[in-house]
């Protein structure tokens, strides 16, 4: 099996998309927060699946899923988790900082 390891800003984003869809129904945002999981073990197993990312940092690749986008680096045996965003969001002032 292999490894999905989460940043700590990565584990606040999910929370973050619970409590904003959460807001409007608990039920769809377990639903999407499961999405999102079943897409990390993708990546996991796959981690060239996911699209180059260097114009934002060195290593970094970008998933989709729904509205939001998973941004990673792929590591030894898996996959590190950076970020999951919406992509509305300014995604390059985010790296930035």
């Amino acid at each position: 099996m292999s490894q999905i390891v989460q940043t700590p800003a990565s584990l606040q984003d999910f929370d973050d998309i619970w409590d904003y869809i959460g807001g409007d129904s608990e039920k769809r945002a377990a639903a999407f927060i499961r999405k999102i999981e079943k897409a990390l073990a993708l990546l996991a197993e796959n981690p060239e699946m996911g699209r180059t990312r260097n114009d934002l940092e060195t290593n970094l690749r970008s998933f989709p899923v729904g509205n939001y986008i998973i941004f990673y680096e792929v590591i030894v045996g898996g996959i590190e988790v950076l970020r999951v965003l919406h992509g509305a969001r300014d995604i390059p002032d985010i790296f930035e900082s």
